[in-house]
């Protein structure tokens, strides 16, 4: 008989009901019964739109608690559509859909460990820094606490920044073989493909019918009113792509990590679908544009960079062709001015910024060892909101904090650089550079964005420490030649 997540109570319990048809009658009508009545009351509370939605998502529950890489599909899923989703039943602490996710993705993967389906932790020096880093951002957590009031908020916010870390930590473990690597390397893109498509159809809508589509957001949590934003909040310079991220500048960070994994998805496809992925890339560069998040060009650019010095020389030509159209086509120069008017701090964001970093230095000059933590700010002249990932970390975590995330970001690379030859004969190389060129591009937008370390934006810090994990995964198990035991 099959071993089911729950262990010994679990078989024991399917095997009374393969022995008695009468218990198996009573418990199937039993949970028909139960289901039928709960999902009538969620529709006669919330509609049919809830109704249909919990039953669905009872299935995928069910569904993932059988298998870990369903749970990791639907996880990734979550996070790249629906980031800021709540149920819509609600609670004292309502939990997001991203909770939910991955919740239950760690659960199946705990479960595992409990009862002997999984052996043989995949061990990398990147995860003792990463534990160390979430232990140190706990201790500043903590020491914060003594001059900002602790809320139910800011704590479920900040335990959700550590479960991201950690889910960097367990997927070096998951991703044991080349072709699971292949498969949520694919499944990354696919998704990603799918929110750019969404961003691109809700900037081609009229203002009216695309604010209203986002407004249907509201029972799961996403604000409401008018939603769309525009450059500067003025309607006439222009809209920003926005998808269902709520703000352009983390759907811009989020399009560069996902369209830098696509790219080279795109580069190390065989066969006679080798264009499906080139297709799938299109749609998150283009959406990138529309988001008018001059960080994440830049961010982007790096990002394309790093892959042509590295590795593909050609895109060198590749880039300097695009790099050309950008700056003489017609229809582009309202972006060209937009990144010259920010380059020169001529314009109003890009002077707030430099006020933000002054502000944020004067705040890291009295407190430069630990931060100030989480929760808020000691002083009224200082405040924690700051457009820069590095000095957000600083911020909060101080000197020491930001020397860890530079330090893991480092190793990274590091251990890929080691082992590129590893990599190269186990025919991951160009994955992983993938996962490189999309740290390059975070490493680059931030210094201009704050998203990759903030726990108001759950949903980038999964993303960035998901990709970690995966380029650290990809070099991982190219030093092993064992894949037999991957877990599927």
């Amino acid at each position: 008989m099959a071993t089911t997540p729950f262990g010994g109570a679990g078989n024991a319990l399917a095997g009374r009901l393969a022995a008695d048809p009468r218990l198996t009658a009573l418990v199937a009508g039993g949970l028909l019964g139960g289901g039928a009545a709960l999902m009538g009351l969620l529709t006669a509370v919330g509609g049919p739109l809830v109704g249909f939605g919990a039953a669905f998502g009872i299935a995928a529950g069910l569904f993932v608690l059988t298998n870990l890489m369903a749970g990791l599909y639907i996880m990734i899923g979550v996070v790249v559509l629906a980031p800021f989703a709540t149920l819509p039943v609600r609670f004292a602490l309502t939990p997001t859909f991203i909770d939910v996710a991955l919740g239950g993705f760690l659960l199946v993967y705990v479960f595992q460990w409990m009862t002997r389906r999984r052996a043989g932790f995949r061990f990398a020096p990147v995860q003792l820094l990463i534990g160390a880093f979430a232990l140190y951002c706990v201790f500043s957590f903590v020491a914060g606490l003594g001059h900002a009031a602790l809320t139910t908020s800011v704590l479920r916010k900040f335990v959700e920044l550590l479960l991201a870390m950690l889910t960097g930590v367990v997927l070096v473990d998951v991703v044991r073989d080349a072709a699971t690597l292949r498969r949520v390397t694919w499944v990354l893109v696919l998704f990603g493909a799918a929110q750019a498509l969404i961003g691109i159809g809700l900037y081609l809508l009229p203002n009216d019918p695309a604010n209203r589509l986002l407004n249907a957001l509201v029972r799961f949590g996403y604000p409401s009113g008018n939603v769309l934003r525009f450059v500067e909040d003025n309607p006439d310079l222009g809209e920003r792509a926005i998808g269902t991220w709520v703000d352009p500048n983390a759907y811009g960070g989020v399009l560069v990590i996902l369209g830098a994994v696509a790219i080279t998805a795109a580069l190390s496809a065989k066969g006679r679908a080798r264009w499906l992925p080139y297709a799938l890339t299109l749609p998150l560069v283009g959406t990138l544009l529309l988001t008018q998040s001059r960080g994440a060009w830049l961010a982007f650019a790096a990002a394309g960079l790093f892959l042509a010095v590295v590795r593909f020389r050609w895109l060198l030509i590749v880039g300097a062709v695009g790099a050309l159209a950008f700056f003489t086509l017609p229809f582009t120069q309202s972006y060209v001015q937009r990144l010259a008017e920010g380059l020169g701090g001529q314009d109003l964001a890009t002077q707030m910024r430099l006020g933000e970093y002054q502000d944020s230095l004067r705040l890291i000059g009295r407190y430069p060892l630990i931060g100030v933590g989480f929760a808020g700010a000691p002083d009224r002249d200082v405040y924690l909101g700051v457009s820069s990932t590095y000095l957000k970390l600083a911020n909060s975590t101080g000197l020491i904090g930001l020397a860890f995330f530079v330090l893991i970001l480092l190793e990274v690379f590091r251990y890929g650089f080691q082992h590129w030859r590893a990599m190269e004969s186990a025919g991951v190389l160009t994955l992983w550079l993938g996962f490189a060129a999309a740290l390059v591009g975070v490493m680059v937008s931030g210094v201009v964005d704050h998203y990759y370390f903030n726990i108001e934006f759950h949903g980038v810090a999964m993303i960035f420490w998901a990709v970690i994990g995966l380029a650290v995964a990809t070099t991982r198990l190219s030093l092993s030649h064992d894949s037999a035991d991957a877990l599927q």
